[in-house]
Formats: structure tokens, sequence, C-alpha cells
């Protein structure tokens, strides 16, 4: 298993789950053939999709969901990749953010990521454009 952020070439780089196969062999081709699930991130979109022989899962995210409420992430087993969610209150989870966390930006980070995500349309047209060709 390899994990990585954007993806194995590039930390920045924004492959969806519906990005073309090229982009994502393209995204691929340096990782080793005995790699067979390789995890990514960046958008915190959850998916898991094939790609050329290999498995690759998004896990989504819990503190920052893009399209989905939290808490959303992957089991990976010699059995395979489930997505999961685990049932969250995100108004405690906000409010103790803001209680405990001395991020100057907290209040406006659980405004938008706590209390009101991205819907999956929204974090989709805000990537459109990054989306690796």
């Amino acid at each position: 298993m390899l994990c990585c952020h954007g993806s194995p070439r590039d930390d920045d780089e924004v492959l969806l789950v519906d990005s073309p196969i090229d982009a994502w062999a393209s995204a691929l081709a340096g990782v080793p053939d005995e790699v067979a699930v390789v995890a990514c991130g960046h958008t915190h979109m959850p998916f898991v999709r094939q790609v050329d022989r290999r498995t690759v899962v998004n896990p989504g995210s819990i503190g920052m969901p893009y399209g989905s409420r939290p808490a959303v992430w992957a089991l990976v087993t010699s059995d395979g990749v489930q997505l999961r969610r685990t049932a969250v209150d995100p108004d405690a989870v906000a409010d103790e953010v803001v209680a405990r966390s001395t991020f100057p930006g907290r209040v406006a980070w659980v405004r938008s990521y706590l209390r009101s995500p991205p819907s999956d349309r929204e974090a989709l047209e805000a990537f459109s454009p990054r989306v690796a060709p």
C-alpha cells in the first residue's frame, strides 16, 4: 500500500473518482507493480475505484468533508477496501473546536467545514479547473 496526499507524483494534484483513466495511469506511472492499493486524499471526497489492476481509495475526511458529512474513513484489509462511516455530531465537534483550539481562524473553519460543509456539487465545481489532464 502506498499513501500520498494528492497523487504519488504531486502532493497537490487533483484526481477525482471520474478522472479519465489516462490521468490516473499517468499519476500512478512511477508506482512499483507490487503496490496493490494507493490511498490518496487532497479532495476529501471519498471513493474506491480500480485503475489498471490497482485499487485507489480516497478515504474522505473527518474534519473537512467535501460532499459528505463526517466521518467517512477507509478500512483496508487483505480482503479489500471498504468505506465506512462513523456517527459524529458535527455541532458537538464544532463546539469543542471553538472552545479548545487556539487556531485564529477556527470560527470560520467550523462554519465552513463542520456546520455547513460544501456539497459534492460545490466541491466538484471548485476542483474542476484544477483536475489533472
